[in-house]
């Protein structure tokens, strides 16, 4: 399967996530610990250092952020679950996460700082590491509607171009605007229940995605 192009959309204005910094510092710090506090003031802090770059600044603000604060390792040891989706606070409480959490708290960063959503996809690959392949989960950006995406990755700090990353092949994509499979149609986000989860658990900490 090809990365293909985001589709032939016009980008505009993103609705952006929205949140109130103290209070979502002061959530953290309650349910999660004062460690955790600490970690959401560093997380705004990069927000709004970022917030006056232009987009490519922006993208790399954010992956080098989620890249360094967060140790990779398996939901099992960390949730004690197989597979679980953690919110922002959550992966910042703990310092750690799997690939989708790398990825979540990428995505959410760039949308509230204002990327429109058209340009980023949650794109589920097949990752070769050495002789094995194995289930990751990367970032893209797309930033023209027919453009090769650029891939935001929890492996490689450095940002490329698709075509530069031959070790991983997609499988299939999604955003809040829908899913994207290989010689299919786009379907709607609303079948991916963790999606949906993550939302509401989102919303209950104070997001409004």
């Amino acid at each position: 399967m090809a990365w293909g192009p985001a589709g032939a959309l016009a980008w505009g204005p993103a609705p952006a996530v929205t949140f109130d910094p103290g209070a979502l510092a002061s959530y953290a710090r309650q349910h999660y610990g004062a460690k955790a506090g600490r970690a959401v003031e560093s997380w705004q802090a990069m927000l709004a250092q970022a917030a006056g770059l232009d987009e490519q600044e922006k993208l790399r603000m954010v992956n080098g952020f989620w890249n360094n604060a967060l140790i990779g390792g398996e939901d099992i040891s960390i949730w004690g679950q197989v597979d679980y989706w953690a919110t922002l606070l959550q992966s910042l409480a703990k310092g750690a996460g799997d690939c989708e959490d790398y990825v979540i708290g990428k995505y959410f960063s760039l949308l509230h700082l204002g990327v429109a959503p058209e340009k980023l996809r949650f794109v589920y690959v097949r990752a070769r590491i050495g002789s094995q392949s194995i289930a990751h989960m990367v970032l893209g950006y797309y930033p023209q509607p027919q453009a090769e995406p650029l891939v935001l990755d929890s492996l490689i700090d450095r940002i490329q171009p698709a075509h530069n990353r031959p070790d991983l092949t997609p499988v299939f994509s999604f955003n809040a605007q829908g899913v994207y499979v290989p010689g299919g149609r786009r379907s709607s986000v609303d079948g991916i229940g963790r999606w949906r989860d993550l939302l509401s658990r989102m919303r209950s900490e104070g997001f409004q995605p």
